[in-house]
Formats: structure tokens, C-alpha cells, sequence
């Protein structure tokens, strides 16, 4: 069958009116099969601008897809609210009477899924709460429990958010107010990429962003900037009245992998037995704009880490849209894929029961700031205490290893080696496999001469042949090191204790690797550059250097905490 002749089984309809209940009109594009027939429906609702194409594999599957411009966005009717607001916004009504409107329409059998990841799958989970009577199940992935998660510990993250607000949000806010472009998001991001990307990733202060946004967006902006701790979403509460089962995907080097926390408080709170014990979760080697590919910056991580999405959402909805019994249900709930070894295991929740810790003392004669340092990581605490020092200057942060798309993905450490304010610990070759699955953790003790600090920790993969390939990383801003809520400013000079829990993972070291650390106190453009000044970093401009020293010793015992698998 030629392309033609595939195309003209699917009928495409384009900014179809699907009006709400308080008189505005949403727009929607719907992809079905061609004939009288009457079929499950997807659903997919987002800001970014519906799709217009992409769906021939799942309509010819025997679904019709549905793409809808969300309230106040692209051809949608409305004012557009973002999803950092307190109180919440039309979202999860808008998404509750779409469902239903999709049920209604005669080729909807009367069945509906839901579908998309990001933004889009924080728009499944709110219609969810409100339990449709024709929602059947979801395939929302990519989607943390709350926004404070994307910016961690009081940390703002100038390159994801600047660029999202500039290049994703503001074109079309632009253009519905009839103000001067970008218009449109392609243009808009090309413009950052080609043209002032350093000029908005090293502006300051950060409150003063909002006068470069549209006025439809930067007044949101000056609120979430003037409350960066502030938790919108909920989720604690939204699990509660979920009755449907949820597929979803994530990857280690996912910005938004705090999405994996869904599936446990699922298992525990979610409204049916249904959507308890079907809710499922699969993790990748991937990032959050690369989900499924087996390439990941500069590394390939094997045929086995490339999966399909899309297939595995059509057959998702193939069991509880159409009935079939393809086995989906007696699945394990959890798939992981586990660096290093090119495998996938499965568990029954996340993250996995059974692992025991191991923990590895960092110690050194003084000078792991050097690549070839003496930096070590043991089995104890070394006797002895001779600290580790560097100088944090916010005028020269240790840079992000990124490319200009600007989203989290594995990179070569070695490129870094020059920096002397990165100090490495790292363990001899081992000599079994040691496999890590789970949240690392750190241990610190440092103390700065500043007000406030941050500290980073990385964990490495290190080859002795090749790269050195980062696993995870956290971070903590001192003054909120017991709690984003509340600021407790340090004594400038006295040793701290600092927990730094890292991303999740999981990666096999194999014999022969080293396992390496690495503490630092910037990474940035990821993170903001801590001014160090105890000030508010979102709202000054001045810059002073700090001097940073990490102490390892049987009185200070830094250390690496691994979560592994017997």
C-alpha cells in the first residue's frame, strides 16, 4: 500500500470547536480512522501548540487521536494561567469536560485515554483527579511531584526555565497580544540559540527578567520568582482521587525525574484497585526531550536502550481501551534499564526493595583538587584529617557539559579536569561488578567563608580506557539544607554537616572502573550561580568569591552512600 493510499484511511479534521461549559472555546485536531466506525479515543492537551500529525501508526492501530490547544494558548479561546499558580487554574475542568466531549462524538465508542508527557501529562493527572466517568486509563510520563522539584533546594535553573519562558511560552503570548515577536516558538528559539542565549543565561538580577516577558507571562514569572517555594501541584492529594491506571516513562538524566515518585504513592493511595496494582513505570538511559533513544550526548548506551513509545502506548491502551489480552496486567510494574550492563531488570515498585548500602570515605592528602590528586575514596574513615580547599567564584562557575538544547544529558567529566575548583575522590579499580539502583547520597562536611554556599556532588563512572561518563549528581544550597520552607544561615568558617541526596539511577560499575566523586560548588547554567553573599541570590547582582573546604576524617567522615543490589 502506497503512503497515499494510507493516508486516505485516516480522516484529519483541524481546529475542531470544543466548547466549555463557561462559554469558551477550545480547539482541537482529530485524527480517526475514515468510514462510520466508532473507536476509543486519545486525548492529548498541551500549551505547546497541538500536533498536527504523528498519530498514523496508533489511528491505523484503531484509535482516534485527538490533539487540543489548551485554555488561552495557540487557537484555543480563553487567557492562559501557567501551572505555577496558587489555587490552580481551569486546567483540570477544561481537561474533565474534553474527555467527555471526546466520549460524545460519534466515531468515540465511548472509551478515552489520555496521553503526553511534561506540561502535558501535569494536564492528565489534573483532569484525573476530577474522575471522569469515560476515562479509562492514562500514559502520562515525564511530570515531577511538585514544580519546587525542577528547581531543587532553592536553586534557581536559569537554563531550562529562561529558555522555556523565552522560547516555548512567550511567542505565542506575544502574538495574541499583538506585540512584537518572536510570534512563534521555532523563531524564538532559534533567535536564543543563534543569537543571545549568554546574554539571558548571565543576566542579573533575575527579578528584573520579567520586564523582557510579554505581559501576559511576566507578571506569572514575578510571582514564582518572588516564591520559588511554593508547591502548586499537590500531588499528594490529586493520588487520592485517581481511579485509572497510568503508564509512565522517565530517564536517569531527566530533569523531571521526580515523576518516578508517581508510581509508589499510586500503589499506596490511588482511589481503585485498578489503578493501585496497573500502574506502571519505565526508565531509561534517556533525557527528558530524548526518551527512547539509545544515544545520549556522547554516549551509546546499546541496541537495548532504544524503545518505542509509541508502541508501548498502543499497547497500554490496547488492554484497558479495547480489552485485549496481551498481558500488559501481569507485567512487573517497574523496568529499568541498568547503565554499564546494557540490561533491563523489572521491580515491583520504585525505587527497588532489597538493597543494602555501601559506603565509601572520602580522604586525600590535601590535594584532590588535581586530576591526577591523591583524592581516594575507603572502606573507613581515614585516621588522620588533612581537608580539601577550593575557591567558588561566582564570576567563573564550573560550566555546564550541555549542548545548545539546553536539557540534562551524560557527559565526559575528563573535559573539566583543568578546573581546580572540582576536587575528585575515587576508589581503586574494583574488582567485582558493583551495582547501583536507587538515590546516592552524599555526606559533607565543609565549611565555607561565606554567608551562604552551595555545594555539588557528582557520581562517575570512570573508564579506565575512556570517559569518565557522570551517573547522578545533587546539590544543596546551605541556608536551606534542612528545608526549602525556612533558611538557616550557616556560621561562615564552621564545619557544616551537608546531605545531598542525588538523582536517581541505576549503573553497574564494572571490574576494573573506578567509582569516582566529585565535589564542587557550581554548575551552571544547570543551577544558578550562588552570589554567596546571604542575600537573595534572584535579586542582587553582587558576586564574592568564597573559600570552600571539605574536611574527611574519623571526626568528619565525608562520605558516598550507594544503594546496591546483593
Amino acid at each position: 500500500m502506497t503512503e497515499k493510499e494510507r493516508s486516505a484511511e485516516i480522516v484529519v479534521e483541524k481546529d475542531v470547536p470544543v466548547p466549555m461549559s463557561d462559554g469558551v472555546v477550545l480547539r482541537a485536531n482529530v485524527f480517526r480512522p475514515a468510514g462510520s466506525g466508532r473507536y476509543p479515543g486519545l486525548l492529548m492537551r498541551t500549551p505547546y501548540g497541538k500536533p498536527s500529525g504523528g498519530f498514523q501508526r496508533v489511528v491505523r492501530s484503531g484509535y482516534a487521536v485527538v490533539t487540543q490547544d489548551s485554555r488561552g494558548r495557540y487557537a484555543s479561546g480563553g487567557t492562559y494561567i501557567p501551572y505555577t499558580v496558587e489555587g490552580g487554574t481551569p486546567d483540570a475542568r477544561d481537561g474533565y469536560e474534553s474527555v467527555e466531549w471526546l466520549a460524545r462524538q460519534r466515531y468515540c465508542n465511548g472509551k478515552v485515554g489520555t496521553f503526553g508527557g511534561s506540561y502535558n501529562a501535569w494536564m492528565q493527572w489534573m483532569l484525573a483527579k476530577l474522575r471522569p466517568p469515560h476515562l479509562v486509563a492514562m500514559c502520562a510520563w515525564s511530570i515531577p511531584l511538585e514544580n519546587t522539584e525542577v528547581d531543587w533546594w532553592g536553586s534557581f535553573r536559569p537554563a531550562r526555565r529562561v529558555k522555556w519562558w523565552m522560547g516555548s511560552m512567550a511567542p505565542d503570548i506575544r502574538r495574541r497580544e499583538g506585540a512584537p515577536g518572536p510570534h512563534h516558538r521555532d523563531d524564538a528559539v532559534e533567535i536564543w540559540e543563534d543569537v543571545e542565549r549568554m546574554r539571558w543565561l548571565y543576566f542579573m538580577p533575575w527579578l528584573d527578567l520579567p520586564r523582557y516577558l510579554p505581559e501576559g507571562l511576566a507578571g506569572y514569572v514575578e510571582d514564582w520568582l518572588r516564591h520559588p517555594n511554593r508547591r502548586c501541584w499537590k500531588f499528594d492529594d490529586v493520588h487520592r482521587e485517581v481511579e485509572v491506571p497510568n503508564l509512565d516513562f522517565s530517564g536517569w538524566y531527566d530533569h523531571c525525574g521526580g515523576t518516578m515518585s508517581h508510581i509508589g504513592l499510586m500503589q499506596k493511595h490511588g482511589r481503585t484497585e485498578n489503578a493501585r496494582t496497573q500502574t506502571r513505570l519505565v526508565i531509561g538511559p534517556w533525557n527528558h526531550n530524548n526518551l527512547g533513544s539509545r544515544r545520549q550526548g556522547p554516549f551509546d548506551f546499546g541496541p537495548a536502550a532504544k524503545f518505542n513509545l509509541q508502541e508501548a502506548m498502543i499497547r497500554w491502551f490496547d488492554r484497558w481501551l479495547k480489552g485485549d489480552d496481551n498481558g500488559v496486567d501481569r507485567e512487573p510494574a517497574v523496568r529499568y534499564f541498568v547503565m554499564g550492563s546494557g540490561a533491563w531488570k523489572s521491580a515491583s515498585t520504585w525505587p527497588p526493595e532489597g538493597t543494602t548500602r555501601a559506603v565509601y570515605y572520602m580522604d586525600s592528602d590535601g590535594d584532590a583538587h588535581l586530576p591526577a590528586g591523591s583524592g581516594r575514596l575507603l572502606d573507613a574513615p581515614a585516621p588522620g584529617e588533612s581537608p580539601d580547599s577550593y575557591v567558588y567564584d561566582p564570576n567563573d562557575p564550573v560550566p555546564t557539559l550541555w549542548s545548545t538544547a539546553l536539557y540534562t544529558e551524560p557527559s565526559d567529566r575528563r573535559r573539566l579536569d583543568y578546573r581546580p575548583d572540582i576536587l575528585i575522590f575515587r576508589t581503586p579499580p574494583v574488582e567485582t561488578d558493583v551495582e547501583t539502583v536507587g538515590f546516592p547520597e552524599v555526606v559533607l562536611f565543609a565549611a565555607t567563608s561565606a554567608a551562604d554556599t552551595d555545594f555539588f556532588a557528582r557520581l562517575v563512572d570512570e573508564d579506565p580506557g575512556g570517559p569518565a561518563m557522570d551517573v547522578a549528581y545533587g546539590m544543596v544550597r546551605a541556608r536551606h539544607r534542612h528545608s526549602l520552607d525556612e533558611e538557616n544561615f550557616i556560621t561562615p568558617e564552621a564545619v557544616t554537616e551537608y546531605r545531598i541526596r542525588m538523582t536517581p539511577t541505576a549503573c553497574r560499575f564494572l571490574a576494573g572502573h573506578r567509582i569516582r566523586l566529585e565535589i564542587t560548588s557550581s554548575d551552571f547554567p544547570n543551577h544558578d550561580r550562588n552570589h554567596n553573599t546571604g542575600g537573595n541570590d534572584l535579586a542582587e547582582t553582587k558576586l564574592v568569591a568564597a573559600i570552600q573546604e571539605v574536611h574527611h576524617s574519623s571526626q568528619y567522615p565525608s562520605r558516598l552512600i550507594l544503594p546496591v543490589l546483593p
